[in-house]
């Protein structure tokens, strides 16, 4: 028996070069593209948030756990009290008076969100002075979702030459070619000023993140101040339109129309 022979350095490089050597298709490749891009996007998307914590600061972190708190006891209040009320209309206790009072809350609530009816409280007032003209209707919508998203339950932008928009949930901000942002249909030209009710200092915190709404108009070249206040002021009203299809149906119509368990 011969004994083995030990291959040359390159012919060594050849049989490594053939070993690691990807033989693919174009559909193979395709879609290993595509694989590597929805993984970036998934880890960019993934990141993104502990990125904004990551750059926060103690006192940062300590008002951001404060103000969840903060929500957290308004929305357990807020159900202890539809709780009673659910358990006062079971029982009958008060008959027609609780279930026309209940009625009534419910009807300024929704009138506060619909924006038909002013409202006052705490909240804070967001001043944006940009002689620049930099902010633009992404960055007042971005400050405008912040709000939202930290509790704050009715807004107002004002704009030159003194006009006051009420924000709803249908609200459009829009950019203006000649400058300023559109806000529900209305042209408002800097400077600006946003006025949220909700808890001030949950609100406050909330736009004081860093890489937040108020960061970015700060870094376009904008200067932004966030007051706190106990008596904040949204009377600006949103003109309900009528559907134009819809209407509303009665008891008999939804008896009729509902769909019985075939069990």
């Amino acid at each position: 028996m011969s004994a083995p022979t030990t291959p040359t350095t390159q012919e060594a490089r050849r049989r490594l070069r053939q070993a690691f050597s990807l033989r693919s298709n174009p559909g193979q490749v395709v879609a290993a593209v595509l694989l590597a891009v929805l993984g970036f996007i998934a880890a960019v998307q993934l990141a993104s948030p502990m990125d904004v914590l990551d750059r926060a600061t103690r006192a940062d972190l300590v008002q951001i756990i404060q103000g969840l708190n903060t929500r957290s006891e308004q929305l357990e209040d807020e159900l202890s009290r539809l709780e009673q009320s659910r358990n006062e209309l079971r029982a009958g206790a008060g008959d027609s008076e609780a279930a026309l009072a209940e009625a009534q809350t419910r009807l300024d609530t929704l009138s506060i969100l619909a924006g038909t009816a002013p409202a006052q409280g705490p909240g804070v007032e967001v001043r944006v002075a940009d002689p620049d003209g930099a902010v633009d209707a992404s960055r007042m919508l971005s400050a405008i979702q912040e709000l939202r998203d930290a509790g704050a339950e009715a807004f107002q932008v004002a704009g030159s030459p003194e006009r006051v928009v009420r924000v709803v949930a249908s609200t459009a901000f829009v950019d203006v070619p000649a400058g300023g942002v559109s806000v529900g249909g209305v042209a408002l030209a800097p400077p600006f000023t946003i006025t949220a009710i909700g808890d001030p200092e949950t609100l406050s915190t909330a736009l004081g993140i860093p890489g937040g709404a108020v960061a970015s108009m700060t870094s376009a070249g904008a200067r932004v101040t966030v007051a706190q206040t106990d008596a904040a002021v949204v009377d600006a009203l949103h003109e309900a339109t009528e559907p134009t299809y819809a209407r509303p149906a009665t008891p008999d119509e939804v008896e009729s129309n509902s769909v019985e368990d075939p069990t």
